[in-house]
């Protein structure tokens, strides 16, 4: 098992969730990959948006529905500084994780998050779960709790 999935494991189990973690075929990159190895709606996988503050220099993760865009002028209004594109580099030195496999939960450094209010609208969500082939399903509002996340409109 790998680190990033024994990360998000940990973190699960601290929060007293028992998550189906499932490992894919094949890679879950894309959020549509994702619904497809789920086999469930496009809108009930979460997907991690991460961009740059430009200010403080760190990572700002938006998750959003798997059909939903983020609205860079909100997103940039929600966090409070100028939003610029995220490296691989900085997204793996604050979560702790590659790009395509960021999970909601076990980064290796707090980090600022908006939860996308469209994800509540279902009773099951999948999110990635550390690496690219691995995702499992949570409850949203649970999800919500014990990410930290601030729930917001961030969607264009």
């Amino acid at each position: 098992m790998s680190k990033s999935l024994k990360r998000v494991t940990a973190a699960l189990d601290a929060a007293g969730l028992t998550a189906e973690i499932r490992e894919m075929p094949a890679e879950t990159r894309t959020a549509q990959q994702a619904a497809d190895a789920a086999g469930c709606l496009l809108d009930q996988i979460l997907k991690s948006i991460i961009f740059r503050g430009e200010d403080s220099g760190t990572a700002i993760l938006f998750m959003t529905a798997g059909g939903n865009q983020v609205d860079p002028a909100k997103a940039s209004a929600l966090s409070g500084e100028r939003l610029g594109k995220a490296d691989a580099g900085l997204i793996r030195a604050q979560t702790g994780f590659a790009i395509g496999g960021v999970a909601p939960v076990g980064h290796i450094s707090p980090i600022q998050s908006f939860l996308d209010p469209r994800l509540l609208d279902f009773p099951v969500i999948w999110a990635a779960a550390g690496t690219p082939r691995h995702i499992f399903a949570v409850d949203p509002a649970i999800l919500h709790r014990i990410s930290g996340a601030q729930l917001a409109d961030f969607i264009r």
